[in-house]
């Protein structure tokens, strides 16, 4: 049994490294995707170090520079209460980014095991399809209501913080993840090698979870980019209305709600730099999710 599993894992390590070439070969002609990974690869590396790089304290007030235009001292300016835009601007992907990622992964999490186990079961009789059928309907409830303001309502209902906010996008990714998983398990559960499985006297548990999952992942990863945009979007809007993260915490949606209303007395510059940060930062994994999905698509190789 030893034996069998080492040579299991060293057969998918070596079908991990030929998807990751042949990804590579594809991705650096695609400028669009080059240009979305290197936004990806500064708003992860920000997450990491934007609050140490920083001129100064992401919440370091400057009572002398109140809504000071950007300058030497301070590149993006400063905000009502003095603080530095430029360092809140760089320091803010720690929580959106965080918010964000955590939220996909516990989705992706969630989402998947049950969308293979839904499609693998589905359409049959038995618990095991009744099951299925009533998931898929929990997931139509879910998502027939527009995503903010069901995001919108359950932060309301749990307290703005930014634990909840993460639970809740995670409950309003999954059922995303669910579907999309769903669906490729379906095709999959039909190819010859599954059968193969069943004669070599594999449970349906095992067929599931050991065959049908690893070739039914592409739709959710490549999903899983424009799940974080959307998520760090979404964040961004909570906070904007005042459900999200709290002040006086470094957050694009906080500070473009906090500069705006200052934008009508020529105050420009506290709300626009976050937000060009927020549009770079979601069209950067929208163009990764975008590459994804033609690199990992079996047809696009023909």
């Amino acid at each position: 049994m030893g034996v069998a599993f080492g040579a299991r894992m060293r057969a998918t390590v070596a079908s991990i490294k030929r998807e990751a070439v042949y990804v590579w070969h594809r991705a650096r002609r695609d400028r669009g995707f080059l240009v979305g990974a290197g936004i990806v690869a500064v708003s992860v590396g920000l997450a990491m170090a934007g609050p140490i790089i920083a001129p100064f304290g992401p919440e370091e007030i400057d009572a002398t520079a109140i809504l000071a235009p950007p300058s030497g001292r301070h590149w993006f300016g400063t905000d009502s209460v003095g603080m530095d835009v430029f360092s809140r601007v760089i320091a803010a992907p720690r929580i959106d980014l965080v918010i964000a990622l955590v939220s996909t992964i516990i989705a992706l999490a969630a989402g998947v095991p049950v969308g293979v186990l839904a499609g693998h079961f589905g359409g049959r009789r038995g618990v095991a399809s009744a099951g299925s059928e009533g998931l898929l309907r929990v997931c139509d409830v879910i998502q027939a209501f527009p995503v903010f303001i069901l995001a919108l309502a359950l932060v309301a209902a749990t307290g703005a913080s930014q634990v909840n906010v993460i639970g809740v996008l995670a409950f309003l990714q999954a059922p995303v993840f669910l579907r999309l998983t769903r669906g490729a398990a379906l095709v999959t559960r039909s190819r010859l090698f599954v059968d193969g499985a069943r004669c070599a006297g594999a449970s349906e548990a095992a067929v599931a979870l050991r065959h049908i999952l690893p070739n039914s992942l592409s739709p959710a990863l490549v999903a899983s980019s424009v799940a974080v945009g959307q998520a760090i979007l979404i964040t961004a809007g909570l906070s904007f209305v005042g459900a999200g993260v709290p002040i006086p915490r470094a957050e694009w949606g906080l500070m473009i709600s906090q500069g705006a209303k200052f934008t009508i007395l020529g105050h420009w510059w506290p709300s626009l730099f976050p937000g060009l940060a927020l549009g770079m930062t979601v069209m950067g994994y929208a163009l990764v999710g975008d590459g994804l999905r033609k690199y990992l698509d079996p047809a696009a190789r023909r």
